[in-house]
């Protein structure tokens, strides 16, 4: 009798679990389930957010730090795994070449396949079916992530090869840093096919009329969105909302690629907080997206990042325990911190104080003091008290959360390749592509 009890029970908590499971990773999850998302309708338009390093780790310390559930959570469908060609760690370019082509490719090249031949992209496929595209960053708009989608080089360093190569295929909206790589002359061109070209937050307000937009706000990557304040930059909602307004025009649809370029960056500095705030300002990117979906019926979001960066733990330093909270008290970057400091570095408590809260012990200053690289310094000091630890300094191999909203989202759950994501866009939309 005790055993068919248990049994009993057992079977009722499978049920439990397994509408949970159905209901979570349908879609349906929270207040971004609805009618919309059972996948119904067609697909005119993809937003692919790309927040470059992030993983599991980065969601779950995003999570402690806002205090509650994020956007991604809600739309959580599965994972991809991310190796390259030659390696088990990927790089962005490689990554980046297998989201936006299908194809894996080695660390370094840029939609361009081992062998050197050129790969076609999603961005490209959706063009020649006459759909408007757009390209989105807060590093250089010629950086590995968005030039992936846009352009073939055999090094990602290229970059200066990679800007007219934007231009010449048609991308609509281009927005992110990286003026040093657009010439005068090459702007010029652009003016010519018809661009309105900006550089500043101000002229980004009125720019949604354009058709054709190019908005270039620093030399080289926009500011961190921790020092965004010492800038006239836009933040990554800001854009991602002026493109969506820009493309939104066409007719026959659109592509967007949006990149939260600097949690990748935060990570290789183990920089915690810079991480969560720039994870921050991803979410309010995406919840541009999200809201111009719901209200359009015929978009499908799908957000997925390239690959994981620092090996960043929840907890760590040999305790149960993790304080994540601490990072809601930091103002700037280490990068920006360390621009305080005196030539001995005599005030590094004094600026850790005004910039963390956090008051140093005379260890602590002695390793600031002492360090090659005081901001990495700083990092890890903030890091340990928060208990977020590091393993590398590099990208790790590990597996990535991918998120989905809208019709066609179920063709995104399970466990995928990264080479599978711009197959399924393509699919949703019925257009044939296969990236070769």
């Amino acid at each position: 009798m005790l055993k068919k009890r248990i049994l009993a029970v057992a079977a009722v908590a499978a049920m439990a679990i397994g509408t949970f499971a159905g209901t979570y990773f349908s879609g349906t999850h929270a207040e971004a389930g609805s009618t919309y998302n059972h996948n119904h309708g067609k697909v005119k338009n993809v937003i692919f957010l790309i927040p470059d390093g992030f993983s599991a780790s980065y969601a779950t310390n995003y999570r402690w730090f806002k205090g509650k559930e994020s956007q991604m959570d809600e739309i959580l469908v599965g994972m991809h795994r991310t190796y390259s060609a030659d390696s088990e760690v990927t790089d962005s370019a490689a990554a980046g070449t297998a989201m936006a082509t299908g194809v894996k490719t080695n660390n370094g090249m840029i939609s361009t396949s081992p062998d050197g031949k050129e790969l076609k992209t999603i961005l490209e496929t959706v063009e020649e079916k006459g759909k408007s595209t757009g390209l989105v960053a807060t590093s250089t708009i010629t950086h590995a992530t968005p030039a992936v989608f846009a352009s073939h080089v055999a090094s990602r360093a290229d970059e200066a090869s990679i800007a007219p190569q934007l231009l010449e295929n048609g991308v609509d909206v281009i927005l992110g840093g990286g003026k040093k790589y657009f010439p005068d002359s090459l702007i010029a061109n652009a003016k010519k096919d018809g661009y309105r070209y900006i550089s500043s937050r101000d002229e980004l307000k009125g720019a949604a009329k354009s058709n054709k937009l190019i908005g270039l706000f620093a030399d080289d990557a926009l500011a961190p969105s921790l020092d965004r304040d010492e800038t006239k930059e836009p933040t990554l909602a800001e854009m991602t909302d002026t493109a969506i307004n820009v493309l939104k025009k066409d007719k026959d649809g659109f592509f967007l690629m949006v990149e939260g370029s600097q949690i990748d960056w935060a990570g290789h500095d183990h920089d915690a907080a810079w991480a969560m705030n720039d994870i921050a300002a991803f979410e309010e990117a995406l919840a541009k997206a999200l809201a111009f979906a719901k209200k359009d019926g015929h978009t499908l979001v799908v957000v997925a990042g390239d690959h994981d960066t620092g090996g960043m733990s929840v907890g760590g330093y040999g305790v149960y325990d993790a304080n994540v909270e601490i990072l809601r008290n930091v103002t700037a970057t280490g990068d920006y911190m360390v621009t305080k400091l005196d030539a001995s570095r005599s005030n590094v408590k004094a600026v850790v104080k005004e910039y963390t809260g956090l008051d140093l012990t005379d260890a602590e200053i002695k390793t600031v003091q002492t360090a090659s690289k005081p901001d990495m310094a700083i990092n890890e000091i903030v890091s340990e008290r928060a208990r977020v630890g590091w393993t590398s300094t590099v990208h790790t191999g590990v597996d990535v959360p991918l998120y989905a909203f809208g019709p066609g989202s179920d063709l995104f759950h399970g466990l995928h390749e990264n080479t599978d994501l711009p197959v399924l866009m393509a699919k949703a939309m019925k257009i044939k592509f296969d990236g070769k």
